[in-house]
């Protein structure tokens, strides 16, 4: 009965926008290609992963997550591991994964994506086996993550507040990374592990990261006095961060961090308590996602310009649709 039927999960509280309508106007642009989906509305945490494991079962071709990382995220635990492919429809603050795979973050736009069928195979991740799909983070990314998970308002605009008030006492801690095998320590402001190139918001954390070849590059920010960490900040909205003397870049499949305080992590941009051992594992070509057939080839200023100019574009565009 389900086979040729797509279940789409909604937040309808994620990112800053209204959801009202959403649902409509994503069950009439599949019927335009001849694609009829069920739809369910999340209510709390956990409720996504619940429902994509039911969808699962009953043998839906494919399940969707309409939401920001955090609905990502819960809807495609569900899905590592199996035949059924995952549609992402972008409505979140962030959109990282989305952005990473060159889904327009633009709800029809993403609908007509999923509707050509183009499957890619892809990596994801885990630390202390919880899954993750862009990137796990400890240090300062964290601690902004978790202060912005207690501001109890969404989008970029508190995101940014956050991350200001964070970093006027913030200080840098000693890690130990070992990457298969080969030990290093660093004191670092924050030692992130990249599946995917970005944070959302077109923040590019780790620009060449690639999501289809079974490696996580581990971007470590070495601790510096507060301009210099300023600078690493600019250039990863300009895509420049490989080239800035703050940076150091490890890449592999097995890598283990440990620090000695007990502060968060985060997975996603979502906070988490980890303790303070972080046993990181990449999984090759296990999450099957519908992407677009061709994804831009990433260049410092122009592929970040192209993004935020196609952003405004569609804002602008559903602004005058309504």
């Amino acid at each position: 009965m389900f086979r040729h039927r797509l279940f789409l999960i909604v937040n309808p509280i994620s990112g800053t926008c209204s959801k009202k309508g959403v649902v409509e106007k994503i069950e009439t642009r599949f019927r335009r290609h001849g694609i009829e989906i069920d739809t369910a509305l999340t209510t709390g945490c956990g409720d996504a992963t619940r429902l994509a494991r039911e969808a699962v079962e009953k043998g839906y071709r494919a399940v969707l997550a309409c939401g920001g990382d955090g609905t990502v995220n819960e809807t495609a635990r569900a899905m590592c591991g199996t035949d059924i492919p995952l549609g992402i429809i972008p409505a979140g603050s962030g959109n990282g994964l989305a952005r990473h795979l060159g889904i327009p973050i633009d709800i029809l736009t993403s609908v007509d994506v999923i509707s050509r069928e183009h499957v890619t195979p892809c990596d994801y991740a885990t630390a202390n086996g919880r899954p993750f799909f862009c990137t796990f983070g400890w240090g300062f990314d964290a601690a902004v993550s978790d202060r912005f998970a207690r501001a109890g308002k969404r989008g970029l605009i508190t995101y940014l507040n956050s991350a200001i008030e964070e970093y006027k006492d913030y200080q840098g801690e000693e890690y130990s990374i070992n990457v298969d095998g080969v030990a290093h320590t660093r004191k670092a402001f924050l030692v992130a592990c990249c599946n995917a190139s970005q944070y959302g918001n077109n923040a590019f954390i780790a620009p060449q990261a690639s999501i289809k070849d079974g490696l996580l590059d581990v971007i470590i920010i070495k601790d510096a006095d507060h301009l210099r960490t300023l600078l690493v900040g600019i250039d990863m909205l300009t895509g420049m961060i490989p080239h800035n003397s703050q940076i150091e870049k490890l890449r592999g499949r097995h890598i283990v961090i440990t620090r000695n305080s007990n502060g968060p992590a985060h997975l996603d941009g979502e906070p988490i308590e980890m303790g303070t051992v972080a046993d990181i594992k990449c999984i090759h070509g296990a999450l099957k996602i519908f992407t677009p057939q061709k994804k831009m080839r990433f260049m410092p200023f122009v592929t970040p310009m192209i993004y935020t100019f196609r952003d405004w574009h569609f804002a602008l565009r559903n602004l005058v649709s309504g």
